[in-house]
């Protein structure tokens, strides 16, 4: 094997998913390797591990790591390569993948184990770009975004879904969710957004740092860029389970934007406390109860984004994976 050639950690989670993908990971390898790459696989094995091994890559001089997995095992990575110069390579393997929707990378079909590797040749024709990250006042950090309200008082009461219940992809969380949601019993938010600060009744707060929502399927800040160094703030005031369908209804489509009762404001530093303590989540993991703080990191990740990615997702120009493997 030639020593000289680039390294690659493929770090999947086997549990990922609506379906068995072992026997895909051997394909997916052997792509990057016919494209010049020497690739260490490894299969995560607790809770954590994912981030423990891209952290090692990084310290490793690994130049990439692909992510199979969910959005968990993505943000896991991302914990693990923050201000590395190592690239993540996200790679939808999961049940929600909203990550992947945010990249506009189609929704892998698990059952063909060809898959996967035409998800991979979409990556590798992108783009490497420096992406902005939030950070919890606990030192974790997150790619889509963190709040309270309705979503966090769902994710604390479903998550962790058993293995079954992720096999029933997306309609069984939404069955689930119909059935959480409409216990939430609302709640009184002070927000605090730089220096400006908001009190109200919210139905949810959440703090965006990309431009879908719902899981990836709602389309919330249509002008937001991964690069820019700012969060985009939404308040949504209200109460009861009818209210929280309409505002859904108005994301759907694109009337949000003039609703009084949904308030968007951009900042780089957010404090939010309620009453009564509510749930908080970050890329739809549970993170605790209120009070919570975050901050943006500018530019603190390197990414592998596909064409496939939305004009003016990022404001900065990328390169091309050849051309950063040949200027480091």
């Amino acid at each position: 094997m030639n020593r000289h050639l680039p390294r690659l950690m493929f770090i999947y989670n086997p549990l990922a998913g609506p379906a068995d993908v072992a026997d895909t990971v051997e394909l997916v390898a052997d792509f990057w390797q016919a494209r010049g790459w020497r690739v260490a696989v490894r299969a995560t094995q607790y809770a954590g591990h994912a981030a423990e091994m891209a952290r090692a890559a990084a310290a490793d001089g690994y130049r990439m790591v692909l992510a199979g997995g969910g959005d968990g095992t993505l943000g896991e990575v991302a914990n693990g390569l923050v201000h590395s110069e190592t690239i993540l390579a996200p790679l939808p393997m999961g049940t929600g993948n909203s990550f992947g929707k945010e990249l506009n990378i189609p929704r892998p079909n698990l059952v063909d184990h060809r898959a996967l590797v035409e998800a991979s040749a979409l990556l590798a024709s992108g783009r490497v770009q420096r992406m902005d990250v939030g950070r919890q006042q606990n030192g974790r950090y997150w790619l889509l975004w963190t709040g309270t309200g309705a979503d966090g008082f769902l994710v604390n009461e479903i998550e962790p879904r058993s293995k079954l219940t992720k096999r029933l992809g997306a309609p069984g969380y939404a069955l689930q969710a119909f059935q959480i949601v409409p216990r939430f019993p609302g709640m009184r938010a002070t927000v605090q957004v730089d220096d400006q600060q908001f009190d109200d009744e919210y139905m949810l707060v959440t703090v965006s740092n990309c431009r879908k929502f719902g899981g990836g399927l709602l389309l919330l800040s249509p002008a937001a860029a991964l690069d820019d160094g700012l969060f985009e703030v939404w308040l949504v005031r209200g109460h009861g389970f009818l209210k929280l369908l309409r505002m859904f209804a108005e994301v759907r489509r694109g009337r949000h934007l003039v609703d009084p009762d949904i308030q968007v404001v951009t900042g780089r530093q957010v404090t939010v406390h309620t009453s009564p303590p509510m749930g908080v989540h970050t890329d739809g993991d549970p993170a605790g109860v209120t009070p919570f703080s975050c901050e943006i990191v500018p530019a603190a990740l390197r990414v592998l984004i596909p064409p496939s990615a939305p004009a003016g997702l990022f404001a900065q120009p990328g390169l091309s994976l050849p051309e950063v493997l040949r200027n480091n």
